[in-house]
């Protein structure tokens, strides 16, 4: 019997091929056509698997379980997605989200706004360890303040989520945080606090470009009309009362008790129902519809309509195909080999310590560009880049820093990644929008090369301090 040929190695060009094709057919759809990322995606699948049957000499059944499995990876964060769509209904249906826009409105002024809402996502993300939840909650309140108080939404998404990928990259119940020294090869609160290095700069400069735009805000001249018109049709169409501030208090409570993610969302919003048929007088029909479909409101009045029409399990589908495809992607470079042709490549430029970690970072973000998922953004650069780390006797909390330096922050910027495909459902703002103002997300890679350089804070396995030309 005739033995099967085992596949070829993916080269570089085969890699490069089948990222030109990807970045053409993406452009080209988006910005001429001004169609959605889905069928581009599709497309380049095809051209990534044509690649590795006809080509390479993988089976389809070889590159089917490569995308099932990597689907698996992110079937969590799948999960969640459908019940923070879910949160968003019953919570608005509620008064939750009327009410924390309705005091938000009358309590932050433009000028400390962007720092304020910075802050706030930065603390509810360390206490989660989560952005999602962070954008899922208070994220969609600050969005209508913000708006409200006519900040762009652009800048407003970029503060909510600067302040919450902070916490997520930092915080010992995220999931990145737990995964990076994992994939490393070092322990949790070996790697917060070598994090802390390069985190700390990156927030500080980016607070402070809030302040900055802030200040530009503080001067302006605020439509109190349309302030009093959004505040009198919420207070019209809904019961606004601080009591409603006690379901993502409770929720934030949970997840800070370690309970795990799903079953303590959707105490969220069960915790919806509850307080939308004692407060707005909902029935169980309502609630099952706003959980299901989303929360639609027409008042007359457009913004505030546009805020608080929106939410529901479907409400999501379109975010969670995207991510399905985008994955499906992801699998199919994985398994054919043309995701490390690239770190490669890219390797063989890192002849000292700085330019290692520049590579790892560099890497990470390009996996997220191209198999679009966070945690695959950690997991292969992780693997990857270990024993090149081990080689030159530095010590593996400065990969995990890496890794969540390229990795965990900039999965948002991109939206077929699975983290900005949530943030553009769950906030209702493009990531290419809110890209130049999520300052953090941007300053991270950056503060992490430069530190790599510079030789700060990085450190061989001795706990001496590392040659950074070396």
């Amino acid at each position: 019997m005739k033995e099967q040929q085992q596949p070829k190695t993916a080269t570089l060009g085969h890699a490069l091929f089948v990222i030109l094709f990807l970045v053409v057919i993406l452009a080209f759809s988006l910005i001429v056509l001004g169609s959605d990322p889905h069928v581009p995606l599709i497309l380049a699948t095809i051209v990534a698997a044509l690649v590795g049957v006809f080509i390479l000499g993988y089976s389809w059944s070889d590159l089917e379980e490569s995308i099932i499995a990597t689907i698996g990876m992110a079937m969590q964060a799948v999960l969640i997605l459908m019940v923070i769509g879910s949160i968003i209904g019953t919570w608005i249906l509620s008064g939750t989200v009327p009410t924390m826009i309705y005091y938000g409105l009358q309590i932050l002024s433009p000028g400390i706004f962007l720092v304020a809402t910075a802050l706030i996502c930065m603390i509810v993300s360390v206490a989660t360890g989560s952005s999602w939840t962070t954008a899922g909650t208070v994220g969609i309140a600050l969005m209508g303040v913000g708006i409200g108080l006519g900040i762009p939404e652009g800048v407003v998404a970029g503060a909510i989520v600067s302040g919450a990928y902070f916490g997520d990259k930092m915080s010992p119940l995220s999931d990145t945080t737990n995964l990076a020294p994992a994939m490393a090869g070092t322990t949790l609160f070996e790697h917060i606090r070598s994090m802390m290095w390069t985190t700390i700069p990156a927030i500080t400069i980016a607070l402070i470009l809030f302040g900055i735009m802030g200040a530009n805000y503080a001067g302006m001249e605020l439509n109190v009309t349309e302030i009093n018109a959004m505040l009198s049709v919420m207070s019209e169409n809904f019961n606004i009362n601080l009591a409603l501030l006690i379901p993502p208090i409770v929720v934030i409570a949970i997840v800070v008790m370690k309970i795990p993610a799903l079953p303590g969302l959707m105490t969220g919003v069960l915790l919806g129902g509850v307080f939308a048929a004692i407060f707005q007088g909902a029935g169980l029909g309502e609630f099952i519809d706003a959980a299901h479909y989303g929360f639609s409101l027409e008042s007359g009045n457009a913004i505030v309509d546009e805020l608080l029409s929106r939410g529901g399990l479907d409400g999501m589908m379109w975010t969670i195909s995207l991510i399905l495809i985008a994955l499906s992607f992801g699998g199919v470079l994985e398994k054919t080999g043309m995701l490390q042709a690239i770190a490669g490549a890219i390797l063989q430029f890192a002849n000292n310590t700085g330019s290692l970690i520049a590579a790892t970072v560099l890497t990470c973000f390009a996996v997220n560009l191209l198999a679009g998922e966070q945690y695959i953004s950690l997991v292969i650069p992780g693997r990857m880049y270990r024993d090149a780390y081990k080689e030159k006797g530095i010590h593996p909390k400065i990969l995990s820093r890496a890794l969540e330096g390229g990795g965990t922050v900039t999965s948002a910027l991109i939206p077929w990644n699975t983290c900005g495909a949530f943030m553009w459902s769950t906030l209702g703002v493009h990531p290419f929008t809110y890209l130049p103002y999520a300052f953090f997300n941007l300053t991270m890679p950056v503060v992490e090369i430069i530190a790599g350089f510079l030789g700060f804070g990085v450190f061989n396995e001795d706990g001496t301090k590392v040659n950074a030309k070396a």
